[in-house]
């Protein structure tokens, strides 16, 4: 399926002001249908005809559009009504109800402008499914008058709000809950959802006649100094949204000034009760702490238990037991990398890149042998179940090339690293001596090669091959299957 974009750019002579303002449109129009009962579709001038390029459809109401229109063209001179809302720049409304697919719908258009002063550039299509026409409540009524009014400021240009602040991931919708306010910030009508929302805020009064700032400051700010995004948004006077709180209640609000011919006439406030949805994510965020702070700290006992490592291997008059006490401590240190970065992260997905460096310092630190350790490409994201043993196959095997591969001579080890979207390669060269002419992995691999098989292919299902590299030298390559970043 194309994008709004994509269509635009391909087939019209539109700039990239043009294109923003749609932008900007059809990611708030979701309002005018609801408050339309109607399906909205966007037409551009382009060098074909008109082209749809946008469609959205009522959650409050039946569709007409069972079908994606997006993409399709009509010739210019088929669509009457598309035609004179563009030529004659005005909202179109005349003609019967068109029977064509077997139920009654009305046909709607209106002329979409770019800003005040800004040129007209679409034509939003609105059609009513009329299958269901009954006598309309107050509640029917309020929302048409009010399509109406936001119809009449996107022909002015002054729908979607340019001036306005980046709206929350799920804002209030028209059937959370609606009030409309007159110019002096009173309320007019409110839907039987705002008014549940306020009585939970703790109102026993009618919401209708009062006025909705001074109302829902007395609710939640008796004893506080009052919000001032609460005023601005509950008066209806500017383009925002704000949550309010009382007794463990959050309410969120938004509000949509309705300014018609030049002059503001009232405004819309949507309403919608959030206090499950702020109470799970205060849950998700203790929990979230409380992860953080146990990767921390077993960070702290694996360092812990490494010094303790450190100190006993120093005590270790057996060169043997002090060289596998020492690798011990190195096996643990990678492990506590990953944690420590655990404790950093918001979620259980780390960016391995900054894992795999302060491995690779780690080693060449503690190395015996002068050794140049670099890493090329990206490991990318892992989550920390894939980390903590790809973080310990990396320590073995840097550790295996550094001490095995150079006979105390200073060599050079490489990190090559390739992902795709569920396949990540790890390739640890170096320029040492090689193999041993009989060496078999099965057989007569050290307890380190032996803990990378078991990781790699035994915990991550993946594949491990070892061979000389060409040149000299030995290749270590790794193929572990990955969840796509």
């Amino acid at each position: 399926m194309p994008t709004l974009s994509d269509l635009v750019v391909k087939h019209s002579d539109l700039d990239s002001a043009d294109l923003e303002w749609m932008h900007s449109l059809v990611s708030d129009w979701q309002l005018l249908a609801d408050l339309s009962f109607a399906d909205l579709i966007l037409w551009i001038p382009s060098r074909e005809g008109w082209l749809a390029v946008a469609q959205m459809r009522p959650t409050t109401g039946p569709t007409v559009y069972h079908d994606d229109v997006v993409g399709s063209v009509v010739a210019k001179g088929e669509r009457s009504l598309i035609e004179t809302a563009w030529n004659e720049r005005r909202i179109c409304r005349e003609g019967d109800p068109d029977w064509s697919t077997g139920v009654p719908v009305r046909e709607e258009t209106i002329p979409v402008r770019r800003s005040l002063e800004g040129d007209f550039i679409a034509v939003i299509q609105r059609s009513t499914n009329l299958s269901s026409a009954r006598t309309p409540s107050r509640l029917e009524l309020t929302y048409l008058q009010s399509a109406s009014d936001l119809a009449q400021m996107v022909a002015e240009g002054r729908f979607p709000f340019a001036e306005a602040e980046p709206m929350l991931v799920r804002s209030p919708r028209v059937g959370d809950g609606l009030l409309r306010l007159d110019r002096a910030g009173r309320v007019t009508y409110a839907s039987p959802n705002a008014l549940s929302a306020y009585r939970r805020l703790g109102l026993h009064a009618d919401l209708v006649g009062s006025e909705l700032g001074k109302t829902t400051a007395d609710l939640c700010y008796r004893d506080e100094p009052i919000n001032e995004d609460l005023m601005l948004v509950a008066s209806g006077k500017a383009p925002r949204e704000t949550e309010v709180e009382k007794g463990g209640t959050v309410v969120q609000l938004r509000a949509i000034p309705l300014i018609v011919g030049g002059g503001r006439i009232g405004a819309l406030v949507l309403v919608r009760d959030v206090t499950e949805l702020r109470r799970r994510e205060r849950e998700l965020l203790t929990k979230d702490a409380t992860i953080r702070e146990i990767h921390h700290r077993v960070k702290n006992n694996l360092q812990t238990v490494a010094a303790l490592l450190r100190l006993q291997a120093r005590r270790m008059r057996i060169p043997e037991g002090r060289e596998a006490l020492e690798e011990a401590v190195r096996r643990v240190g990678s492990i506590a990398i990953v944690h420590e970065t655990l404790a950093q992260m918001p979620e259980e997905l780390v960016e391995f890149d900054d894992i795999a460096d302060r491995v690779i310092s780690m080693t060449a630190e503690v190395s015996v042998t002068p050794a140049m350790v670099r890493r090329v490409g990206s490991f990318g994201i892992l989550p920390a179940a894939v980390a903590t043993p790809i973080a310990m196959v990396l320590t073995e095997l840097l550790q295996n090339a550094v001490e095995h591969g150079f006979q105390h001579q200073t060599g050079r080890v490489e990190v090559l690293v390739s992902r795709d979207q569920d396949l990540l390669e790890v390739v640890v060269a170096d320029a040492g001596r090689g193999l041993p002419e009989d060496f078999d992995l099965e057989v007569n691999s050290n307890l380190g090669l032996q803990i990378v098989r078991t990781l790699v292919v035994g915990e991550l299902s993946g594949r491990l091959g070892i061979a000389p590299r060409p040149g000299g030298g030995t290749e270590v390559t790794l193929s572990i299957p990955v969840s796509p970043a």
